[in-house]
């Protein structure tokens, strides 16, 4: 049996890697008065039809989506965002009216064509700050990215950021721009064309060199936002600026998905290739009204944990020191198995950790893999231990061995503890 195309086995030594990420998270997110939410992967196809928007490609192309028993449509949840403020509603989060902090961390399932860092099933971690329209709330997110990014030792990236304005602002744009384009048709690539009249805005994110040519001395975004819409930029850029958060205003940065308005940002690193933005997201004031709930104005962002991974697994390899174990329990003998489980039990009381040899190597061989595994010690029951009501602990780093009486193990135990 083989693997899925586009799916990955995240193995021991790389779930390390894992475990230290959502243990960073986990540590900012409570200082931050962040609560961690957790959905279902598995959601009503209209949820992301709604929320994310018909014209985008991930609703088009990229959604694994299945009629299930009950003939209901079902999608594989392709962002976390939706499925955030389906729960938010669904379960009237709202109801006390006090801004809601929450993160998640969880796979997410797109079908695109797998590259480095991109897979088809991949992991989000995410934050939204639900409840605010102050502009502060879109400089505490990014903020806290920023922070995260930072911790986990990874700087070699830059922020960009826009402002999208407010749907009828873009919609006023949009058909400037396409009227702009129109003469241009047969020379934008394929892509592009397709998306003129149904999702125009995402052809400013075009790579290709002839589009971004044409789109060069297109109209601009900005130039068609009202005064609370720049108001609003120009605070939030404001507070960025005040914590020392370097950016880059970018006019041709939209997002992929229909629900944002306002502020849009991107954090790019330069060690990904074109592949190279690790977190996305902006403000969508008016996703959770449009989902059936009360109007709350919202912002928060997303990371991808395996572009995030790329860019900073050689220093978390050479930061992170691989889980060994404090005591190899080392067994040779027949009456030997109750003795071990009995030690063990003690072991874990006490919080050592502990790794029982399983295989029925020699003794020799068991003092070897003790020693290959970084075990500080090693303790040795045979035979003869049983019979002495004994057990003997030998020093990897010294090779000094020393016995102890196994009915009362608290000398033992106290050394054991002297050398963690």
């Amino acid at each position: 049996m083989q693997l899925l195309r586009g799916t990955k086995d995240i193995l021991p030594d790389e779930t390390v890697l894992w475990q230290h990420i959502e243990k960073t998270t986990s540590k900012i997110m409570k200082l931050a008065n962040y609560h961690e939410i957790r959905t279902p992967i598995i959601e009503s196809t209209s949820l992301f039809k709604r929320s994310i928007g018909n014209g985008t490609d991930i609703v088009n192309k990229e959604m694994y989506s299945f009629i299930d028993q009950s003939a209901r449509e079902i999608t594989l949840r392709p962002e976390g965002t939706a499925s955030i403020a389906r729960a938010f509603i669904n379960n009237k989060l709202y109801t006390d009216n006090t801004t809601k902090r929450l993160w998640y961390l969880g796979p997410m399932f797109r079908y695109e064509r797998p590259q480095q860092g991109r897979q088809r099933q991949f992991h989000q971690l995410g934050i939204e700050c639900i409840g605010s329209l102050n502009p502060i709330a879109d400089a505490e997110v990014i903020r806290i990215a920023h922070k995260l990014l930072n911790e986990l030792e990874c700087s070699d990236y830059i922020m960009e950021i826009n402002s999208i304005g407010q749907l009828e602002e873009r919609n006023k744009y949009k058909q400037s721009f396409i009227e702009y384009l129109e003469p241009y048709v047969s020379d934008l690539d394929n892509n592009s064309r397709n998306k003129l009249y149904t999702n125009p805005l995402k052809i400013l994110d075009s790579k290709n060199t002839k589009t971004q040519e044409i789109i060069y001395n297109a109209p601009c975004l900005y130039d068609y936002l009202e005064t609370p819409s720049k108001k609003h930029f120009e605070k939030v850029c404001e507070y960025l600026e005040f914590l020392n958060i370097s950016y880059k205003i970018n006019k041709q940065l939209v997002r992929g998905l229909d629900y944002y308005n306002y502020t849009a940002f991107e954090i790019k690193t330069n060690s990904l290739g074109t592949q190279d933005t690790i977190c996305g997201g902006g403000r969508y004031d008016a996703l959770i009204q449009e989902l059936g709930g009360p109007y709350i104005p919202s912002v928060g962002w997303a990371i991808g944990i395996e572009r995030l991974l790329l860019t900073i697994k050689n220093q978390l390899d050479q930061k992170i020191e691989k889980t060994k174990p404090m005591v190899y329990l080392a067994v040779d003998g027949h009456n030997t198995e109750k003795e071990i489980l009995n030690i063990i039990q003690i072991l874990e009381k006490k919080n050592i950790s502990y790794n029982l040899d399983l295989d029925n190597n020699s003794l020799q061989k068991q003092l070897k893999k003790a020693n290959k595994q970084g075990a500080k010690a090693c303790l040795i029951l045979r035979d003869y231990e049983v019979k002495n009501n004994c057990i003997t602990l030998k020093k990897m780093s010294t090779s000094e061995q020393k016995q102890f009486n196994i009915i009362n193990i608290n000398d033992l135990i106290q050394t054991l503890e002297n050398m963690n």
